[in-house]
């Protein structure tokens, strides 16, 4: 039987060449010239943090991250993004959360989707990974692709481990 794991994650060593790349961006562009614009990874609170002297820079900071991580492969889905609120005196903050993994509402919503889908083959929850097995690989590429894709779907899925 066919199977894979299907995971919820994102690549921090992408992401984290995807920050270096905003940064140099950043340094090298006019209007940012004297300016304290940066964006900044928080390992252990799994978000990101945007700063600048005003939301126009906020978000032109924002902009250029999500360029440079669609070059890198990294997915929105994800992220979520925060009000820009001020940060000090004088400038201002932008927080976009990374979810990764499951969590119970993540697992209702993969289970109703799985069975939505019509898929002929065993899906089970295990160490923060789906297992789903099929007799046909197609079919499994099929279903994973459908779950990508649904509007319903507010998470980064990425298959590992496949097997024959």
């Amino acid at each position: 039987m066919a199977s894979f794991d299907l995971v919820s994650k994102i690549d921090e060593m992408e992401l984290s060449n995807a920050l270096k790349n905003t940064e140099k961006m950043i340094s090298g562009r006019y209007d940012f010239k004297g300016s304290e614009a940066a964006a900044e990874y928080k390992d252990k609170e799994k978000l990101i943090e945007i700063r600048a002297e005003d939301e126009m820079k906020v978000r032109a900071v924002l902009d250029i991250l999500r360029t440079n991580m669609g070059k890198r492969g990294i997915g929105f889905k994800g992220m979520k993004e925060s009000e820009i609120l001020p940060w000090g005196t004088k400038n201002k903050k932008l927080t976009l959360s990374l979810t990764t993994g499951f969590d119970k509402d993540a697992q209702k919503l993969m289970n109703r989707l799985i069975k939505e889908s019509g898929f002929k083959g065993k899906s089970q929850y295990m160490d923060e990974k789906y297992r789903i097995e099929s007799k046909s690989i197609d079919e499994l590429q099929a279903l994973f692709q459908f779950l990508r894709q649904h509007k319903d779907m507010t998470l980064e899925l990425h298959m590992e481990n496949m097997k024959r």
